[in-house]
C-alpha cells in the first residue's frame, strides 16, 4: 500500500520477480531527501565543483581549465558531500530543463545558484540512474516560470522539493541500479576502446607524415624506405581549388531537390560526409558550383575553420568550403588525410580577427609534403581501414548508449503511468 496522499506509478517493464508486486509508491522529493544549504561562511572549502549536462559534477578547474570562481569569493557557496545531489537550472540541448547529478568527487563548493539535496536512505545509485531519464523533466516545466535569461529554467527550491518520485521497494530498486550500473560499464569500457582507436590514429598519422618544415616520415612502409623524400608543392598544385557559393536563399525553385549542399554543420568527426541539412535542385545546382565525388572540403571561414571531410557524391557547398579537386598525380583519399594532419597549422593563417577567414589565394599558396602518388594511396588504404574500424566501433557505442535510454524509458514510469 502507497503512504496516505502519495500516488502510485507503474513502470511498463519490471523485473519478474516484482511483476507481481505492488505499483510503486510515488511522494514529493521532499519526503525522501533534504536540502543541502550549509554555506561555505569560513572559507574552508577551497574546492569549487559545478554540475555540467554531458560530464556530471566536475572539479571546475578541470572544466574550466581556469578558476572561476576564486578563494574568498565562495563564502556564499554551498558545501557539497560524496553522494550528494545537485540541480543545475541552466537549460542545453542534451539536458533541456537542466541536468541532476549526482557528487562522486567528494567535498567542494558549489554555487548557490544550484539546488542541492541529499537522501535519507542509503540506496541511492536508483536515483542517480533516474535523473538521467526523462521522467522527472515534464514537472520542471509545469512547475518553472519564465525566468529572466531564456537559458535557465526559473523554478523555487520549494517547487523543486516537491517534484514527485517514484519510490519501489529498496530490494527493486538495487535490481534495477545494478541492472543499469552494468551496462553504464559496458558503454564506458566500449568508450575507452574508441578512444583508444582515436588515440592510436593520431599516433600512427603523426609518424607517417613529416613534422612540420621535414620531407621524411618518422616511419614509411617497407617497400618506400629507398624511394627519394617527400616533395613540397603548394594546394593549388594538389588540383584545382573551388571556393562554394549559395546560390539565391529567396529563390525557392533553387531549393528541396536531391543535390547535396554542403556546409560546414554537415561535416562532422568523421571522413565523408553522407547526407546534408539543405539540398538543390536542378536549377539552383546550376547557379552553384559543382564538386565532384570524393574531392576534399576543407572549412576556410568561421569558428569552424579547418574542419575536413570528402563528399561520397557530386556536390555544391557554401562559400565557407573550399574545396580540393585532386590531379591525377594525386590520391584524393591521401589529401584528405594531407589536410586533416595540417588543418591546425591552415587554421593559423586566418589570424585573431572576428570573423576568421583563409581565402582561395592564400589557402591555394599553402606548401605541404607528399609523396610520390602509390605511397600517398598506400598511407591513405592503411588509415582508411582504421577509420572503418573506429567507425563501426563508435556505431556500437552510439547502439548501446539507444539501448540504455529506451531500457530506461521501460524501467522508470512515465508521468502518464502516474495515478492518484
Amino acid at each position: 500500500m502507497a503512504k496516505q496522499g502519495a500516488s502510485t506509478a507503474m513502470p511498463r517493464l519490471r523485473f519478474p520477480e516484482f511483476r507481481k508486486a505492488n505499483a510503486w509508491a510515488t511522494m514529493p522529493l521532499g519526503q525522501i531527501a533534504g536540502r543541502v544549504s550549509t554555506k561555505n561562511t569560513d572559507g574552508r572549502v577551497t574546492r569549487v565543483l559545478t554540475n555540467s549536462a554531458e560530464f556530471g559534477v566536475l572539479d571546475q578547474r578541470d572544466y574550466f581549465k581556469k578558476d572561476i570562481a576564486t578563494a574568498g569569493k565562495v563564502d556564499g557557496y554551498y558545501i557539497v558531500d560524496r553522494g550528494d545531489y545537485v540541480y543545475n537550472p541552466r537549460t542545453s540541448a542534451i539536458a533541456p530543463v537542466g541536468p541532476i547529478s549526482r557528487n562522486n568527487l567528494g567535498e567542494g563548493v558549489m554555487s548557490p545558484l544550484y539546488t542541492v539535496f541529499r537522501f535519507s536512505g542509503d540506496l541511492t545509485d536508483f536515483y542517480e540512474h533516474y535523473f538521467t531519464s526523462t521522467g522527472w523533466h515534464s514537472f520542471v516545466r509545469s512547475a518553472a516560470s519564465t525566468g529572466a535569461r531564456h537559458d535557465r529554467m526559473s523554478i523555487t527550491t520549494g517547487a523543486f522539493m516537491c517534484m514527485p518520485m517514484p519510490t519501489p521497494s529498496p530490494e527493486e530498486r538495487q535490481k534495477i541500479a545494478d541492472c543499469l550500473t552494468s551496462l553504464d560499464e559496458v558503454i564506458a569500457a566500449q568508450g575507452r576502446k574508441v578512444e583508444a582507436l582515436k588515440a592510436h590514429k593520431r599516433g600512427l598519422m603523426q609518424q607517417l607524415f613529416p613534422r612540420e618544415g621535414e620531407t621524411r616520415p618518422r616511419l614509411r612502409f617497407s617497400e618506400f624506405r629507398n624511394v627519394p623524400e617527400w616533395r613540397k608543392v603548394s594546394i593549388g598544385d594538389i588540383g584545382e581549388v573551388i571556393t562554394g557559393n549559395t546560390p539565391a536563399t529567396a529563390q525557392q525553385e533553387y531549393y528541396g531537390g536531391d543535390r547535396p549542399f554542403v556546409s560546414p554543420a554537415d561535416i562532422s568527426d568523421r571522413r565523408f560526409v553522407e547526407t546534408t541539412k539543405t539540398t538543390l535542385s536542378e536549377a539552383g545546382f546550376h547557379r552553384s558550383r559543382s564538386i565532384r565525388a570524393m574531392s576534399v572540403l576543407f572549412v576556410c571561414i568561421g569558428s569552424t575553420i579547418g574542419k575536413v571531410a570528402q563528399n561520397t557524391r557530386e556536390c555544391a557547398t557554401n562559400q565557407q568550403i573550399n574545396a580540393v579537386v585532386a590531379n591525377s598525380a594525386f590520391s584524393s583519399d591521401f589529401v584528405y588525410y594531407l589536410l586533416h594532419m595540417e588543418a591546425v597549422r591552415i587554421a593559423r593563417l586566418a589570424g585573431r580577427q572576428a570573423v576568421p577567414i583563409i581565402n582561395k589565394s592564400l589557402f591555394s599558396a599553402v606548401k605541404v609534403a607528399a609523396p610520390r602518388r602509390e605511397e600517398q594511396q598506400r598511407i591513405a588504404d592503411c588509415l582508411s581501414t582504421l577509420d572503418t574500424k573506429i567507425n563501426a566501433e563508435s556505431d556500437q557505442l552510439a547502439t548501446l548508449k539507444t539501448h540504455k535510454q529506451g531500457l530506461m524509458q521501460q524501467l522508470f514510469p512515465t508521468p502518464d503511468g502516474a495515478g492518484a
